[in-house]
């Protein structure tokens, strides 16, 4: 981590956040990333929601319990019967060897020779096209190469053309099927690279956690059947295989149908295919980044009580908070967390996942610590190394400024660290780490995560952030 001197910075005390000028974009290292070790102020866990795109066997970890799949009622098996000619997986091959990166699936839209899958099953081929191929295998077991036509990240959807054409079984009509809660669909894909398959599940309605419309199925997804579809007994598409819960129990999304109707008709209207997808990724990541600061800071942030402390918070439909204490414990201190965060990001490459906000704070107090070592520790906890590596291939070293400064009535010693993308010019990651300095023997210390946004919305956030620390009761 590298500290400017801040003697070179503008800075204005208590009503702007403090922060590093942004560091520029240098061009990619080939070294891998190192991971983030995370500080004292532990921040919220990364959403529970994976994208269950098949990796190789050795890394699956949920081989176990997704081996089996309930076998299909004779609805299923007509469906089956009917679209199985339109189903394909989706390889991802390294150029050198063509050997297999990742697999999915996708399906042929009408009797085009077009074929709807998911970003996350084809990004290694959007993001490094010089390193990745993609090759296509029908249900008959022909192959042949894809050619990816257009992407749209925040949805995870993704238009690749092939040399053959569709049964016109899975059509995307202008009116779109009205579904109703409980009703049968039926997802179709290849799960875990075993082969082809089918399973049933219902529809049970529109997910509001999710930053973008994402459909609850209730019903199994296995790694593998990403990008695949999710039909009625009808055969009309209801939507795109895309992720599951971990933590739950047959809980996967879709994504709405419309949706990659929308991009069907960007494929539709574009004259030529983009030869590099980089810079297309970046502008839709800036227009999320635009939406989602819009949105957390469309009024002022909720203010909660920790002892004496005011602390910002957002809780609303995409940002859900957490607490626990330590209490009951035998502690020499004692420790209330709060942690609020996004529960989705959007999915950019499978080592890196952006668009999210988080918030934690932590009141720290001790009724048996002298001044002297409760300074010890406070210290301790506040921790400002381990925040990036400048070796990262995704993103730059942090850039990180330090100040005491004081809000209208709260003094903190506050470090604000920048990091920008490497790939996508414009998108940083802020990071703000805040210390309260009023008691000898209590510190609120409080943490604010940013990723994927402008330098000006990561300096947005972060002042919001800093002006509403505060100690005392709500003005």
């Amino acid at each position: 981590m590298k500290f400017v001197n801040t003697a070179v910075l503008a800075y204005c005390f208590a009503a702007h956040a403090i922060a590093a000028a942004p560091p520029a974009a240098p061009p990619a290292p080939v070294r891998p990333p190192a991971s983030l070790t995370i500080p004292a102020v532990v921040p919220p866990p990364a959403p529970a929601v994976i994208p269950p795109g098949a990796q190789p066997p050795a890394t699956i970890p949920e081989v176990e319990e997704n081996a089996a799949l309930p076998p299909p009622s004779s609805a299923a098996q007509k469906v089956y019967s009917a679209a199985k000619g339109d189903l394909l997986q989706i390889r991802m091959l390294l150029k050198n060897g063509r050997s297999q990166s990742t697999v999915g699936s996708g399906f042929m839209v009408g009797t085009s020779n077009l074929v709807l899958t998911n970003y996350h099953v084809v990004s290694q081929m959007a993001l490094d096209p010089d390193v990745y191929v993609g090759e296509y295998i029908d249900t008959d077991g022909k192959s042949g190469p894809v050619e990816l036509l257009a992407v749209d990240v925040l949805h995870d959807l993704a238009v690749v053309r092939i040399n053959r054409h569709g049964s016109g079984f899975f059509n995307i009509p202008e009116k779109l099927v009205k579904l109703t809660q409980g009703q049968y669909l039926y997802s179709l894909g290849n799960p875990l690279d075993l082969g082809f398959a089918i399973s049933e599940g219902s529809y049970n309605g529109i997910i509001t956690r999710s930053f973008y419309d994402q459909l609850m199925f209730t019903g199994p997804i296995n790694s593998g059947m990403s990008g695949g579809p999710s039909v009625t007994v009808a055969g009309d598409v209801a939507g795109v295989n895309v992720s599951k819960r971990r933590d739950g129990e047959l809980i996967s999304f879709l994504v709405p149908v419309r949706f990659a109707q929308e991009l069907l008709k960007k494929v539709a209207a574009q004259t030529s295919t983009p030869k590099d997808f980089n810079p297309l990724i970046g502008q839709q990541l800036l227009a999320h980044q635009r939406g989602m600061i819009d949105r957390l800071l469309d009024s002022p942030l909720s203010l909660k009580t920790m002892g004496p402390y005011q602390v910002p918070v957002r809780e609303s439909e995409q940002v859900r908070c957490w607490g626990r204490s330590n209490v009951k414990a035998e502690a020499t201190f004692n420790a209330d967390t709060m942690a609020c965060a996004m529960e989705s990001a959007i999915f950019v490459s499978d080592s890196q996942q952006t668009g999210h906000v988080s918030m934690t704070h932590q009141y720290v107090r001790s009724a048996i610590l002298d001044p002297v070592r409760f300074a010890v520790l406070a210290s301790t906890l506040f921790k400002t190394d381990n925040l990036g590596s400048t070796k990262d291939t995704r993103l730059t070293g942090p850039m990180c400024t330090e100040k005491f400064v004081k809000t209208k009535s709260l003094p903190l010693r506050a470090v604000t660290c920048v990091r920008a993308y490497r790939k996508f010019a414009g998108l940083y990651n802020f990071t703000l780490l805040t210390a309260s300095t009023d008691d000898a023997r209590a510190t609120l210390q409080s943490r604010l995560d940013v990723s994927g946004v402008s330098y000006e919305n990561g300096l947005r956030t972060t002042r919001a952030f800093l002006e509403a620390l505060a100690r005392g009761h709500k003005q």
